[in-house]
């Protein structure tokens, strides 16, 4: 069955081929067979508006498109078929607008779904087998190879384990487990390849639930109604009444048809759709993608914020914050040396290192015999120096005097890695993932724009979303959090008004479907958050919020601005029509003069101003 989104292009193009058509041979002196003509390109419009109607009536609501079906067939049955099949171009033009604002809205999580592996390596009989994850059963022995993202939930078998689990957990940092650890689906081996005991077969793992709590949540948000049936049930009063008060007093029934005619609500079906897909436009000039009308209508009304941590009020990964080195040293050269033999490493801590020393514009040469311990350290030598990196236990099992050592203050959420040269200790780089800059202006700006609570929600450890959040203007931090507990925080602050959740990590989607407005970073973040979100920033900058709010906010007040100038225009029409001053084709042109005149002024959602 094809539905009434699909059919809209066409009955634009039917009405508006009617119209033309008719119009030819009236000019052609064929006035009979133009009146016919008006009359049968109208009857499809009319019939597919009846279609929607009856199903919106069968779940309970009562919009403005009673109104039109009852002008067309009033001008159908009193021989008004010019008038009728300019209602029905107006008509179909505006569904068609109203429908292209939610064209590329949302997906189905083809991304989340995509990130799930297919396939698994499985020891048997000593060899490996490459099989399904459905058929992977508990007490399977698994190869995940470096790179690979973790089939199922299981524990470590041997050896040790370095993940990646920011999109489950929000950590910055790779986490180490050891033999018989347990390992969560999802998780990314950052490391050096390692077998795996499976616990839980695929659908009932950890990353299966999580794509079904996203999926819940998007089937348990409420829509919101147009904006413009909201003011269906009086604007429908008034129009029956006038039309038949003007019947039942004069006896005409050709001012009746009149009154429906002018009535017919195109300021309102045309004016809501066409200022938002202005404000949609100018807020993706901006990298800011908002997926359709609703979203930006609720964008425009939130009050409260609940935000995560790792990538979004955070860069999302380790950068080196200090660098201390032994008493005689240049810390250049230091970071020089170490960065160089990291080079040789994929570790995302080294990689980091190594980048600090390239935006410092330091010189690396290539490291010779490197020997790196997966997840401890790495050795080699650089310009004839043997180079120690690593953790604190592993440089000091390499040092010539293992009492020579400089102590540092592990602050939490970082990452204390040492250096050693020839043998002594040299140095100690802390790496931690920092806030981004001017995030206490952008809170302050938010609150400014009428977000009374901000809450932190993470999946990281309190302490660390603590030291992070020190001195910012958050009312509460929630943390040590699963993906359901950070819907269950989004829940419990509707309490306060709408609520928007911003965040990155496919941990943050389920939470990002829940909330009233989500908002995922987009352009470093993962895929299903953007899937899940309602509002996309395609650039890594947390400041564009401000404006999205800003351009919602405009787009809400002049879409409103247009359907009362609308309705008010309309209302002087159906009051003339009802005197006899205005026939049924002249409503129509006036009509289509307060179209575009509310066109014109929702269009203004495009250029400057904002209003807060």
């Amino acid at each position: 069955m094809i539905s009434s989104i699909t059919l809209r292009p066409f009955l634009v193009a039917l009405s508006a081929g009617g119209l033309v058509l008719g119009l030819a041979l009236r000019l052609a002196g064929h006035e009979a067979w133009s009146a016919w003509t008006w009359g049968a390109f109208t009857v499809p419009v009319l019939l597919a508006l009846l279609v929607e109607i009856v199903c919106s009536l069968r779940r309970g609501e009562v919009g403005l498109d009673i109104v039109a079906a009852l002008s067309m067939t009033a001008a159908l049955t009193f021989g008004e078929q010019l008038a009728a099949v300019v209602v029905a171009l107006m008509y179909a033009g505006g569904q068609y607008l109203e429908s292209f604002a939610e064209r590329h809205a949302r997906r189905e999580m083809t991304a989340l779904l995509a990130r799930v592996p297919r396939t698994a390596l499985r020891h048997r009989g000593g060899e490996l087998e490459d099989i399904p994850i459905e058929s992977i059963v508990p007490g399977d022995r698994l190869l995940v190879r470096q790179g690979d993202v973790v089939p199922v939930d299981g524990t470590v078998a041997d050896g040790l384990a370095v993940l990646d689990q920011s999109a489950l957990t929000g950590e910055p940092l790779p986490v180490q487990h050891e033999s018989g650890e347990l390992v969560m689906s999802g998780s990314t081996n950052a490391g050096e390849a390692f077998d795996l005991f499976a616990l839980r077969r695929a659908a009932e793992s950890t990353y299966a639930g999580i794509v079904r709590l996203v999926e819940a949540a998007q089937r348990s948000k409420a829509p919101m109604s147009r904006l413009a049936d909201r003011f269906a049930m009086v604007f429908l009063a008034v129009t029956i009444l006038m039309a038949a008060g003007a019947w039942f007093l004069t006896g005409d029934p050709i001012r009746t048809v009149a009154v429906l005619v002018v009535a017919t609500p195109c300021p309102l079906i045309l004016a809501v759709p066409v200022a938002i897909v202005s404000g949609l436009s100018r807020a993706a000039k901006q990298g800011i993608l908002i997926k359709g009308g609703k979203p930006l209508e609720t964008l425009a009304q939130v009050r409260s914020l609940v935000i995560d941590k790792t990538g979004t009020l955070t860069r999302g990964h380790a950068q080196v914050v200090s660098l201390d080195v032994a008493k005689g040293l240049a810390p250049n050269e230091v970071l020089r040396l170490a960065a160089s033999l990291d080079q040789a490493s994929k570790h995302v801590i080294a990689q980091a290192i190594v980048s600090e020393a390239r935006h410092r514009g330091l010189h690396l040469v290539v490291p010779a015999d490197v020997v790196e311990t997966a997840g401890e350290g790495i050795e080699g030598s650089v310009e004839g120096r043997r180079v120690t990196v690593g953790g604190t236990r592993f440089v000091t099992s390499r040092l010539v005097n293992h009492g020579a050592t400089l102590q540092r203050l592990k602050k939490p959420g970082s990452v204390v890695v040492a250096v050693a040269i020839d043998g002594h200790w040299t140095g100690a780089l802390t790496l931690a993932d920092e806030l981004r800059a001017g995030t206490e202006t952008l809170l302050q700006n938010l609150r400014r724009l009428g977000i009374d609570r901000i809450v932190l929600a993470t999946g990281d450890r309190r302490e660390v979303a603590e030291a992070v959040t020190a001195g910012l203007s958050i009312d509460a931090v929630r943390a040590d959090l699963t993906p359901d507990q950070k819907v269950m925080v989004v829940l419990s602050e509707r309490k306060n008004g709408p609520v928007m959740m911003i965040g990155d990590g496919v941990n943050d989607a389920p939470a990002l479907a829940a909330a009233d407005i989500g908002l995922a970073m987009g352009a470093k973040g993962a895929a299903a958050s953007a899937e899940a979100a309602d509002v996309v920033l395609l650039v890594d900058q947390l400041n564009r919020i401000v404006p999205a709010i800003k351009i919602a906010r405009r787009s809400r007040f002049i879409a409103l601005e247009s359907v009362y100038a609308g309705i008010g225009l309309s209302v002087a029409g159906m009051i003339a029509a009802a005197l006899g001053h205005i026939t049924p084709v002249q409503g129509a042109l006036i009509q289509e003069a307060i179209d575009v005149a509310v066109i014109l002024n929702a269009l203004r959602t495009l250029r400057g101003g904002i209003v807060s």
